[in-house]
């Protein structure tokens, strides 16, 4: 069973699961049914929400590779977080923390940080290390069809 995201309706407080096909749709609180925006932040990502979203997405997903340690991975947050915010509904953003899932990592062959990869349908569409600003990697989820 699809366990979904939890997001937090910010008008009355009340948690929603909402299922990994649907995180770029816009909704409604199960609760006070104000409308609940498309997603518009990185989700860092487990080995479980990553296998459920990767494979649920209907829109491209960017994954960052990162590790804390790392400057350029601290470098290129702030542009992976307004990607997440100016492709809301359009795509969906994760974050993996190599130190942490260190197997998801290897799934993609990652080698050197920070590694961004889109994939559409659950197949990579494209992959590439080192620091990337948010425009460049705004064009590569445009770009998938």
């Amino acid at each position: 069973m699809s366990k979904g995201l939890v997001r937090t309706c910010a008008s009355c407080g009340a948690k929603n699961r909402i299922p990994a096909r649907h995180l770029a749709d816009a909704g409604v609180c199960g609760r006070c049914k104000v409308p609940l925006r498309p997603l518009a932040e990185p989700i860092d990502a487990d080995e479980t929400s990553f296998a459920e979203i990767v494979a649920g997405a209907t829109v491209p997903v960017l994954v960052d590779f990162w590790a804390a340690w790392c400057a350029p991975c601290r470098a290129a947050a702030p542009g992976v977080k307004k990607v997440a915010s100016d492709m809301a509904g359009k795509a969906v953003v994760l974050k993996v923390d190599t130190e942490r899932h260190p197997a998801l990592a290897a799934q993609y062959d990652v080698r050197g940080i920070p590694n961004f990869v889109v994939l559409k349908g659950g197949r990579v569409v494209s992959q590439r290390a080192g620091l990337v600003g948010p425009d460049e990697l705004a064009r590569w989820l445009e770009g998938v069809r």
